[in-house]
């Protein structure tokens, strides 16, 4: 990949991860974005009930604000997907329930299937089971059909080799499979009745011609005619035997089972233990297992290698790395936009795609932020480690903060004492209902007030973007 370098324009063709609030940040790409989205797939934050629960988000909701909290944002969220476009929920036993019905209300006509993923074979400890499994909600527009995993498939082969598969009974059936790197890229023309080519051949250009002629050397013809071929590229796969290469492709493509048993979807593993592979020791708490999230992916837009790929709650960012997996796999030119409010976007997220685009020495991504303005003053209260801290930053505030209407700042200085006598969660929290929330982050529209201090640079590529303001 290539070093880190300004950004010059910004365009739908740019991997984008994101930092800042999800929810305006969905807002923030429905301008651009909607009706382009082909799958999100999010692993929100799963509410648990444990004491130990140590989320970086507010895990404290009550059941009612967690489901308006998601609501909000699959609201958006929809907006953004094609007609055919899918959404994919990773959720545990805590929410599941819930946000199950919660969908089937938002997506009213489409098909909803819950998937149980075992991702924890050790299991959890609780009070009566373990639980070693969690859920993936499948949310699938009318008529659309998932890929098939490959695994389940049955292949056979594509050369005809009955006693009627004569290469002069079917001549639209006769043309070579072109192999490249153990795969088919291509197909050549129907060749004339008059020629006779060899099984298998060299083309100048290293590809492999293949030919539908058996071990005999009789000339067959290939399951499918020319024109109706490039249908099942997909759908072949190319085998290597002692009689050169064989061609072959699934007639009948097996469902996806409703519970996912495979150890690569071991979160410990696939997850931890892959994650450690790029970052430091403990980086982040339970990583999704990549291949729990490629197969997800790939169910959806395993044949579709333009799909954008969004994910609203991108953690550690398994769902950028597995989009980069299946374009590694074959060949595709999918992009993704992960969005995420936490700093560890960029000691874990970030990093962790820039190291495996580097491993790759493929793939780049554009990293953006939404630009804060009463958000600052919220990060550094909860950065402070003591009273002494927060007066400073209170200090700020006064000076450069959006407040509430509703607060007089002389009133909170004459009180000092008081607020010394709270407890220190409660003077952050104070401080925090003190800001106007309304004005966390700097409105596109505002973009020219000098209050805000804008550079010209980022004016530049925001209007580039979404084009001038009216």
């Amino acid at each position: 990949m290539k070093k880190e370098k300004k950004l010059l324009s910004l365009s739908l063709s740019d991997n984008l991860i994101i930092k800042g609030n999800n929810l305006l940040s969905l807002y923030s790409l429905k301008e651009k974005y909607q009706n382009k989205i082909k799958l999100i797939y999010i692993d929100p934050p799963y509410n648990p009930d444990s004491k130990s629960n140590t989320f970086v988000y507010n895990n404290g909701f009550n059941e009612s604000t967690w489901l308006t909290f998601m609501k909000n944002r699959l609201e958006v969220a929809k907006k953004l997907l094609t007609s055919d476009g899918c959404l994919i929920v990773a959720i545990d036993k805590n929410e599941q329930a819930e946000l199950t019905v919660l969908l089937k209300e938002l997506f009213r006509g489409y098909e909803i299937h819950v998937i149980t993923i075992v991702h924890n074979p050790k299991g959890t400890q609780a009070v009566n089971f373990s639980y070693i499994h969690e859920y993936a909600i499948f949310v699938i527009p009318p008529g659309r059909k998932l890929n098939k995993k490959k695994s389940d498939i049955k292949w056979q082969d594509l050369m005809r080799t009955d006693k009627i598969s004569f290469r002069e009974m079917s001549k639209n059936c006769f043309y070579p499979i072109i192999v490249e790197s153990d795969k088919v890229v291509g197909f050549g023309e129907v060749l004339e009745s008059s020629e006779h080519p060899e099984k298998s051949v060299v083309g100048k250009n290293g590809k492999i011609y293949v030919w539908p002629i058996d071990s005999k050397g009789i000339e067959r013809k290939w399951g499918y005619a020319r024109q109706s071929v490039e249908e099942i590229k997909d759908f072949m796969r190319v085998r290597k035997t002692e009689n050169g290469y064989k061609i072959e492709f699934s007639k009948d493509f097996e469902t996806y089972k409703s519970v996912w048993m495979e150890k690569k979807h071991d979160a410990s593993s696939y997850g931890t233990k892959l994650l450690k592979n790029y970052l430091s020791e403990n980086a982040f708490s339970f990583p999704k297992s990549l291949w729990n999230v490629y197969d997800c992916l790939y169910a959806v837009i395993g044949n579709d290698k333009n799909a954008i790929i969004l994910d609203f709650f991108g953690g550690s960012g398994t769902t950028a790395h597995a989009v980069l997996e299946l374009n590694k796999q074959d060949g595709g030119q999918r992009k993704f936009i992960i969005c995420e409010q936490m700093d560890y976007i960029e000691t874990v997220t970030k990093e962790r795609i820039r190291k495996v685009c580097e491993n790759d020495n493929k793939g780049s991504f554009v990293y953006l932020e939404l630009a804060e303005f009463n958000q600052q003053f919220i990060n550094q209260i909860q950065e402070a480690k003591n009273t002494h801290e927060l007066w400073k930053v209170w200090e700020k505030m006064k000076k450069m903060a959006f407040l509430s209407y509703k607060i007089e700042p002389k009133d909170i200085d004459n009180t000092k004492k008081e607020f010394e006598e709270l407890s220190f969660t409660d003077q952050q929290n104070f401080l925090i209902s003190l800001l106007d929330k309304n004005l966390l982050y700097v409105p596109y529209c505002d973009i020219e007030d000098k209050s805000y201090q804008i550079s010209e640079e980022v004016k530049k590529l925001n209007y580039g973007f979404y084009g001038e303001k009216s």
